[in-house]
């Protein structure tokens, strides 16, 4: 696996991020998804040593397109200089929640877990009843010391309680979140040695599994919307 080439891959898209240089470097392209794609090969076979739900997905299912929706955007690039995949046990769906890889340079690349996506009411709704209902075992998770050293619960949230839900509940400050998610950020000298950076990933996302399997309990019967 050769971390480098799809670092140097993309730090060129960002420079070069126009449609005439894309299709002239497509070779260039298909060698760093290839690279890819045996990462996450690789990473799943890691997570797989402690969550099997994962093992039966291949890697081309699990990853993101790099060109971008400009439509209603100030920004024109057409690309996205970045590797994204999330892997669960039902692939690259938001739900259910699983563990997420993006690779950009200039040190944004992160790795994440939990729902990102806020638009699914549904969902949001599963998992307010679900901690409601759950708060000691909410707490008990975000608050080993473990999980506290390398996440906090991020999302986006509502300035108030919703209705519907006591104001003065134990886990108030969470039920005004819409989604609920964890980052942990990676330097780009992080991504150089694949075989480091596959055990500290695998080891980021074996403290993060016990917050995902909490989440996928609440999640249990979402279906998500027909198009």
């Amino acid at each position: 696996m050769n971390t480098q080439l799809i670092i140097n891959y993309l730090s060129a898209l960002s420079m070069n991020n126009n449609r005439e240089w894309y299709h002239a470097n497509k070779e260039d392209y298909k060698r760093a998804c290839a690279e890819f794609e045996g990462l996450l090969q690789a990473l799943m076979l890691e997570i797989g040593k402690f969550d099997s739900s994962i093992l039966q997905n291949n890697p081309k299912d699990l990853t993101f397109k790099l060109v971008r929706d400009t439509r209603f955007s100030h920004d024109k690039t057409p690309y996205n200089p970045a590797f994204r995949a999330h892997i669960s046990s039902k692939g690259k769906l938001p739900v259910p929640v699983g563990y997420y890889l993006m690779i950009k340079p200039g040190n944004q690349s992160f790795l994440g877990g939990g729902l990102f996506a806020d638009m699914f009411k549904d969902a949001t709704r599963m998992i307010r009843d679900y901690i409601v209902q759950n708060g000691q075992e909410w707490e008990r998770i975000i608050h080993e010391p473990e999980f506290e050293r390398y996440f906090t619960v991020e999302g986006t949230a509502l300035k108030r309680v919703p209705a519907g839900y006591e104001k003065e509940h134990p886990q108030a400050e969470y039920l005004k979140y819409k989604s609920w998610y964890l980052e942990y950020p990676l330097k780009d000298e992080e991504l150089e040695d694949a075989e480091a950076f596959l055990a500290k990933a695998a080891e980021i996302f074996r403290i993060m599994q016990p917050f995902n399997d909490y989440l996928n309990k609440a999640l249990v019967g979402f279906q998500m919307p027909k198009r």
